[in-house]
């Protein structure tokens, strides 16, 4: 131990042996790990109190500086502030570095750092605090330099933010250890949208000259990954900052391996999150000595000499610094009102403001109104309006140099006065300030103007109309994000209706604003002034919300979609297609090019809400049991909760350190469930996010999880691929049973209705049903069996049961295996109830509805089905996952169901508007005839039949069934011909429906079929590696057999030659008459995807899987040019209609254009990733085809985009609501386009004129 702390000890010993009571004091000195449970026995061994302080002091005094430090920090926790403030002048200091620059003990190198950083200066009084400044620099010093989390944490008013300030303000300390500079962020109390608005201005800040990002962030992942950048590559060892942290999930956004100082008032908020955490606590109070230096400060005198009502202030205001230092900044201008201000302080009886609130409000509501009412009668209205501002936000000069119609300059002396006064806070970010109350000050102006409120707030509204032009603001204007984010919320404070509706129903402004911020805040603000905007119309205040619900997912992409495109494909009636289509003309005539979507009123979205709030797959989701909330989990590992109705998050927890399987509220929705491959059942609060309880009994991946169904006795069921289930009872951290009898992977339980039974269902094929008192097995029903035939039993066959759900009344129980459903009586174990899904797809997941005889399955086709159970009919197909569907589940009423995808999206649907449906969906293999101003589509849908669909009035002819795998129509329409699955090819006559059915036909399924010009005759290829060419007139055939794998594709050539290519690397040209192969090009080692011929008939392209492109002539057998530079396999490729150009697009998503001529590359169009990994032009690019004049070209993938070929950019791009688009039907004028996606939607596309 120092001899200085040695002497002061020794010195102040006799007052602390007989003053202190030890058993307090060592709790704390053996919680710092400077008293060992050895010391703490043989102290507490003392007959007397004296004698045992005086053996705690002998044990000290033989002991280090931190043990002295412990023993002072011990005195204070524990009230002995006159026996700490004696050893305050013996504690070991820090020593703090000044260097030769220095003004104040701030050098110039301190003062630069923390100004770029947003740092707060210290206030105009400042007392150090030298003990906690030095605490909160040991914290620092600990995390070495690695990420880690050091919180500062105490009651409002305690004066965080200034010690954290403080801590940094030492130049040795700073050069030391964050020589990558200090960033300050002040963060409140946020939503996710605000949230937001904090990230996009930190990035902002540390990439203020966009050598890294062009733009802000859309949302808070993208944010977060551009946070991780720029701290890790262009701000290394650097300290991030985050003042006044309310909620735990704010800080996952700023998650992200760097080293955090944070000030709270929960010491809990870094809970949810990873990494070294330390804690340095803060007195709410100053104390007294401290107090009075304040103010001897404020007022220029020395302690000593302050009169008796200083200290009597010190103790009404107990001590809060931001009392103390409001009170001070009065007495400083009016000295001798020591006995006015206190009397004040006594007397006045002020209305708490906020009762609910964790401040403290006695004192500082009175501290607030005397230093209002002593403001210079010139500027206490200026004051006045600063009640209209929201809590922690920074108010840009600009936007008050509007309200006020004065010169910046003059607004800045007024608002100078405000902050001399402390009653308001300036941030300097560059040359520009911004202002902002303490929500403290917020909360009392608001209070006590509560009756003007509504006039300010219109006088904001009204200085921004006189001085902006809505949707004309600009970036780059110091108030631009002060409106966008703030004049919604100014005109419902001003009762505005009108107004209100007018900005939140424009287009205009809707795009304007999610351009710049994202959707996130707009669809927080439909939600919040719902009341108002549906008083002017609810139908049009639903077709808003209902578009930006629907594609926010793509309004948070880059490149940020043409909002009007979007809005065209609203239904006709929407406001938002006809404010679309009115500014869609009007662009269209300065040359911008939109499509019209001429079929849309057939297709129904029959989605309520759409939420991402995962980053990888969603395995399950669930309702609680008020249906209010959805908990979700899956691949990225983390626990989701958000509200039902609207999507907001509640909740985002790192849960558990493998892929999150399952999730479950309980009944009482106190709790909620997870289970994980990590091999972990986990319980969480499920309001804050504590983690209750953790089970680790399993010992392999645990699958399933399920509460009872009632919260009088709450227990937990677990199923593994240990085989094993097991019974918790949350009060107990052991298991209560483990139920033995499944030989494989337990995959799915569920208690019955009334708690008595569990029911699991596993891969070794069976269904069992255990006695929950006892857990004793009831009963074991075979699932395999029902698989099996007699003519082919197949003992071996793994049937693996996927999932099980009980009716509502208890007597039945539905199970899924494989493509089938089935329904068992409990009592008797009969089956009741076989239905069969489509043969090529797997049941996910099933749910009986709670109150009627619909159950909802999800199919690994990325399909939803409804059935009816009981008539055993399909009742509705709901479509719109873009993957894999794992998981359904009612709500407890049964009003809605949500389904759960590898596309990372949950949806919920309304049941009754998806029984109404009836919509029949498409095959992908269509054919298309463009015939003057009429569109014939020749199409197979999902019950087998084809479809003749007139595109311009939607008119459709259902003409035969058949297991059609391909189909085409004649030149002229007056006949159809289609292949089936088991290679027979038919042809009929629209005109008669006469059938021709060819007699020989292919061996396998038939993949593609055309007519020839003339229609006399057909060509077909098929699995089987053989092309047929009958003329069905004559009933004569030829086959063409040479292709040693499947043919990809053909193409017919003039003089009855013919193109096809190959799986076995060949392109051959057939004498279609004779059979007979004129030409046999080698092309490529690997597959080859698609052949083009130029329109001059001279040349023909060649992709393949081998991740090139060729250009041939027909005369030579070596290609004239081999086109590489591709990443990917190139799948297609097409000729400019002059066989100048060729286009090639690969399976990353780009698009190249070559000279034919010399093989040079001339544009490479890469489409911007969305995410990290992500293919461009949203998968592979399928189809290309080029406009007449060669300026223009279409490309088919994830969606469709049209591109200016002379210049590279994008025109245009068409979101379909599905993806892996194979091919895109274009008219001869390049005005039509017809596509279907993989949801099975048809789009007939028109350019707008």
């Amino acid at each position: 131990m120092d001899a200085k702390a040695r002497n002061c000890l020794l010195q102040h010993r006799e007052a602390l042996e007989k003053d202190i009571k030890t058993s307090c004091i060592i709790d704390h000195m053996v919680s710092d790990g400077v008293l060992t449970l050895l010391e703490e026995e043989k102290v507490k061994n003392e007959r007397t109190q004296r004698q045992r302080a005086a053996m705690l002091i002998k044990m000290i005094l033989k002991k280090d500086n931190n043990s002295y430090i412990s023993f002072y920090n011990a005195l204070l926790y524990e009230g002995y502030k006159d026996l700490a403030a004696l050893l305050h002048g013996g504690i070991p200091v820090v020593s703090c570095s000044s260097g030769k620059d220095s003004v104040g003990g701030i050098t110039s190198y301190v003062r630069t750092v923390l100004r770029e950083g947003g740092v707060p200066q210290r206030p105009v009084v400042f007392v150090t605090r030298r003990k906690l400044v030095n605490a909160i620099q040991q914290k620092l010093l600990k995390l070495n330099g690695e990420p880690g989390w050091v919180t500062i944490y105490g009651m409002a008013g305690s004066g965080k933010s200034v010690l954290a300030a403080e801590a940094v303000r030492d130049h040795s300390f700073l050069e030391g250890c964050f020589p990558g500079g200090v960033h300050w962020v002040s963060v409140g109390q946020q939503d996710k949208a605000k949230l937001l608005m904090k990230l996009q201005n930190l990035c902002s800040r540390l990439d203020q000259d966009e050598s890294f990002f062009q733009r802000l962030p859309l949302n808070i992942e993208e944010a977060k990954d551009r946070l991780r950048i720029l701290m890790l590559h262009r701000h290394p060892r650097s300290l991030l900052i985050l003042d006044d942290v309310w909620d735990p999930w704010v800080l996952k956004a700023f998650d992200n391996q760097c080293q955090i100082l944070l000030t709270t008032r929960d010491k809990s908020v870094t809970d949810s999150v990873m990494g070294p955490k330390y804690v340095v606590p803060v007195e709410s109070s100053l104390g007294k000595e401290k107090g009075l230096e304040i103010l001897s400060l404020f007022v220029n005198m020395k302690k000593t000499d302050l009169p008796e009502q200083a200290h009597s202030i010190i103790k009404e205001c107990k001590g809060s610094p931001l009392v103390v230092s409001l009170i001070g900044a009065l007495l400083r201008d009016f000295p001798n009102r020591w006995e006015y201000y206190l009397r004040q302080l006594q007397n006045k009886q002020f209305k708490r403001i906020r009762k609910s609130s964790s401040y403290d409000y006695e004192a500082l509501d009175e501290a607030m109104s005397i230093s209002v009412d002593v403001l210079r009668e010139d500027i206490r209205d200026y004051y006045t309006d600063l009640s209209v501002f929201q809590k922690d936000v920074k108010v840009p000069t600009k936007v008050l140099c509007i309200l006020w119609d004065m010169e910046t300059e003059e607004v800045e002396d007024i608002l100078q006065e405000f902050v001399n006064k402390s009653l308001l806070f300036c941030d300097r970010n560059g040359k520009s300030f911004s202002y902002y109350l303490h929500d403290l000050q917020v909360d009392f102006l608001t209070e006590k103007n509560r009756s003007q409120l509504q006039d300010l707030h219109k006088k904001v509204v009204t200085q921004f109309q006189r001085y902006h032009q809505l949707y004309t603001l600009s970036p780059d204007q110091e108030d631009c994000m002060y409106w966008y984010n703030f004049l919604a919320y100014h005109m419902a404070s001003a009762n505005m209706h009108k107004e209100l509706c007018a900005l939140m129903f424009s287009l205009d402004w809707i795009k304007a604003k999610t351009e710049l911020v994202g959707p996130a805040h707009l669809i927080h603000e439909f939600v919040e002034y719902r009341h108002i905007l549906d008083e002017k119309d609810c139908t049009v205040c639903e077709n808003f919300q209902e578009f930006l619900s629907l594609n926010g997912h793509l309004l948070g992409r880059q490149p940020f979609p043409n909002i009007v495109q979007l809005g065209l494909c609203e239904p006709e009636t929407s406001e938002v297609y006809q404010q679309a289509k009115l500014q869609a003309k009007r662009e269209v005539d300065n040359g911008m090019l939109y499509l019209e979507w001429i079929n849309k009123k057939n297709i129904k979205n029959l989605s309520r809400l759409v939420v991402r709030p995962h980053t990888d797959a969603v395995y399950h989701a669930c309702f609680s049991a008020d249906g209010q909330r959805i908990a979700s989990c899956g691949a990225d590992k983390t626990l989701q909760v958000f509200k039902a109705e609207t999507g907001e998050k509640l909740l985002e927890i790192k849960a558990h350190e493998d892929e999150v399987l399952c999730c479950t509220f309980s009944t009482d929705e106190n709790f909620i469930a997870t289970c994980s491959v990590d091999r972990k059942v986990k319980i969480w609060n499920s309001v804050t996010g504590e983690l209750v309880r953790t089970y680790d009994e399993h010992s392999e991946q645990v699958n399933c999880c399920c509460f009872t169904n009632h919260s009088q006795y709450l227990l937990l069921a677990t199923g593994s691929s240990d085989f094993f289930l097991k019974l918790w009872d949350l009060n107990q951290s052991v298991c209560r049973n483990t139920m033995f009898g499944h030989t494989n992977s337990v995959n799915h339980c569920r208690f019955s209705p009334d708690d008595k039974f569990l029911s699991s269902c596993s891969a070794d094929g069976t269904l069992k049903l255990w006695d929950v008192e006892s857990a004793n097995e009831m009963k074991s029903i075979n699932v395999k069996k029902f698989f099996l035939t007699s003519e082919d039993p197949q003992e071996d066959m793994e049937v693996i049961v996927k999932c099980c759900s009980w009716s509502a009344d208890g007597a039945r129980i539905m199970v899924a295996a494989k493509n089938k459903i089935l329904v068992f009586d409990i009592n008797t174990s009969d089956l009741l109830a076989e239905i069969q899904t489509g043969r090529n797809s797997t049941i996910q997941y099933c749910d009986f509805s709670p109150h009627n005889h619909l159950a909802v399955v999800a199919l690994s086709q990325y399909c939803v089905e409804l059935w009816n159970m009981d008539s055993r009919l399909k009742v509705a197909d709901c479509r719109g996952h873009l993957s894999w569907v794992h998981g359904v589940m009612f709500s407890p009423d049964g009003s809605s169901f949500l389904t759960s995808s590898d596309d990372q999206t949950i949806r919920v649907w309304e049941t009754k508007k998806v029984c109404k449906n009836s919509a029949i969906v498409l095959k992908q293999e269509v054919d298309v005839v463009f015939q003057e101003s009429e569109v014939m589509v020749l199409a197979v849908d999902d019950v087998r039949r084809l479809q003749l669909i007139n595109g311009k009035t939607g008119q459709i002819d259902y003409l035969t069934e058949a297991q059609v795998s391909c189909c085409c129509l004649s030149p002229h329409l007056q006949y159809i011909a289609f292949g089936d699955e088991d290679g027979t090819i038919e042809i009929l006559e629209l005109l008669n429906n006469r059938i021709f059915q060819s007699r020989i036909g292919h061996k396998k399924t038939v993949r593609h079929i055309q007519f020839t010009a003339d229609g006399k005759t057909l060509i077909s290829s098929s699995d089987d590696s053989a092309i047929q060419v009958w003329n069905w007139q004559t009933d004569e055939y030829v086959f063409l057999q040479a292709h040693q794998e499947t043919v990809t594709d053909f193409r017919l050539l003039k003089n009855s030659r013919l193109l096809s290519w190959s799986f076995d690397g060949t392109v051959k040209v057939w004498n279609i008459i004779t059979g007979r192969i004129e030409k046999d090009f080698a092309c490529h080692q690997a597959t080859v995807l698609s052949c083009d011929i130029s329109p001059d008939a001279t040349k023909f392209s060649s992709t393949s899987a081998d991740k090139t492109a060729k250009i041939w002539t027909f005369e030579l057998l070596s290609p004239l040019h081999e086109l590489r530079g591709h990443n990917g396999c190139v799948r297609c490729s097409a000729f400019s209609v002059d066989s100048s150009l060729l286009a090639t697009g690969d399976d990353n998503g780009e698009i190249r254009v070559w000279n034919v001529s010399n093989g040079e590359l001339l544009h490479l169009f890469a489409p911007i990733s969305v995410e990290e990994g992500a293919a461009t032009h949203g998968g592979w690019v399928t189809d290309l085809c080029f406009s007449p004049d060669s300026k223009m070209l279409v490309s088919a993938g994830g969606y469709l985009k049209w591109w200016n070929v002379v210049t590279g950019e994008s025109l245009q791009t068409f979101y379909t609501n599905g993806t892996n688009l194979k091919k895109i039907h274009v008219s001869h004028d390049f005005k039509t386009y017809v596509t279907v996606d993989n949801l099975g939607i048809l789009y007939i596309l028109q350019v707008l004129e």
